[in-house]
């Protein structure tokens, strides 16, 4: 691999590329949005109201899959591996084993779907996909050992199917959900790479092996988030489809803009996300996870929509708001650029209203509370049902 592949799949050369795209949209000179400073106050004044409402003590969480699983009020992950006696590394293990496959599921469900709990509990987007493959992982669905369901095993992943995620997701007619058939192959293209990287999944491959792959790379207990973002990018690289390659590596979520140097601009929002799902089941099993806000802010619907929401970016196009938009489109390219910058600065205006520091208050934070939250409360206020300003063509790998 060459030391420009490899400098892409890094949370350095998001930021880097984004900075870019920025500086053209501080000249005025971006080719599809125009940038509005003076609406970024009023913006950080609403997330800052939106984290005390939802948080008045100011503990909040890290942005991750977990805080999905607790929706309602009730840790549903604490309870079914309380149930099962899970503890130490093993835990740590099936953890990994349910969140990465669940963050891959985790691409935007669409405005119909919706799963229904057992106690009659009915759920939707984001919280809805995670509890369904939180159920999907109790079922055994991902283990190739029925002696052991909470595991995710290459054998199972790999032969993993549409049926089985439209019937654990009780997706149908009637209740469609975005990207079935891509999310179910996502799945397995997780299987093959997790069997194709033993030196990361160990032997028999396993998701969870994860664990004791960064552990073994951990300098006294401490290993840095972007560290743990490199393994990822680097050993999940063949689960994405049909994308940008150099040299002959997938680059993932990185598409192309001409308004780089390289002509480039990578994301990796779902690996990011991931990362950020890792800190807790890390941590919970006593490693220190460092250098957090070398990850960047997540480039999709809700944070996104926050800055169209609040004028603080604004289409050249009126159409761009109006029609369905595909993920490589330049204007899609641009604004998820556009809103990693923009997440930088809207989280030091935060901190400001809220008067706390960015060592008390990392990014992580700023997006539970957060961003993500007051980018879903304002699409609520503008639009019935609570719909981002923008609709993408999305296979459920991206968004």
């Amino acid at each position: 691999m060459s030391a420009r592949t490899d400098a892409l799949l890094s949370a350095r050369s998001v930021r880097s590329h984004c900075a870019q795209i920025m500086a053209l949209a501080e000249r005025d000179a971006a080719p599809h949005f125009r940038f509005h400073p003076e609406q970024l106050p009023a913006a950080a004044a609403y997330v800052a109201e939106t984290i005390r409402l939802r948080y008045p003590d100011l503990q909040v969480p890290y942005h991750s899959r977990w805080r999905h699983f607790e929706t309602g009020g009730t840790d549903r992950w604490r309870m079914l591996a309380d149930a099962h006696g899970l503890d130490g590394a093993e835990r740590a293990r099936a953890r990994i084993d349910l969140v990465i496959p669940s963050v891959l599921l985790d691409a935007g469900a669409g405005p119909d779907w919706r799963y229904r709990e057992a106690d009659g509990t009915v759920l939707s987007r984001s919280e809805g996909l995670g509890v369904a493959s939180l159920a999907l992982f109790a079922g055994g669905a991902l283990s190739d050992d029925t002696a052991r369901p909470l595991r995710a095993d290459a054998a199972a992943l790999s032969r993993f199917t549409a049926a089985t995620l439209a019937d654990a997701f009780q997706a149908g007619p009637d209740n469609p959900l975005v990207g079935l058939e891509g999310r179910a192959a996502l799945l397995q293209r997780l299987g093959g790479a997790v069997a194709a990287a033993p030196e990361v999944f160990g032997s028999p491959a396993r998701v969870g092996n994860l664990y004791d792959s960064l552990a073994a790379r951990a300098d006294n207990g401490r290993i840095a988030a972007d560290t743990v973002l490199q393994v990822l990018l680097h050993a999940l690289g063949p689960v994405w489809p049909g994308r940008i390659e150099l040299d002959g590596v997938g680059l993932g979520d990185c598409w192309r803009h001409p308004g780089t140097g390289d002509g480039l601009v990578p994301f990796h929002k779902l690996t990011q996300w991931l990362t950020y799902s890792l800190l807790e089941p890390l941590e919970e099993a006593g490693l220190t996870v460092t250098g957090l806000d070398a990850l960047t802010g997540l480039p999709e619907y809700r944070n996104g929509g926050l800055l169209l929401d609040f004028g603080i970016i604004t289409p050249r196009d009126a159409s761009f708001c109006q029609r369905l938009l595909t993920v490589d489109e330049p204007a899609v390219v641009e604004w998820r650029a556009l809103t990693v910058a923009l997440l930088d600065r809207m989280a030091d205006a935060v901190r400001a209203e809220l008067g706390v520091s960015a060592a008390a208050f990392p990014l992580a934070r700023i997006l539970e509370g957060g961003t993500w939250a007051a980018g879903r409360r304002i699409a609520a206020e503008r639009r019935a049902g609570g719909s981002p300003p923008v609709s993408i063509d999305s296979d459920g790998t991206v968004f």
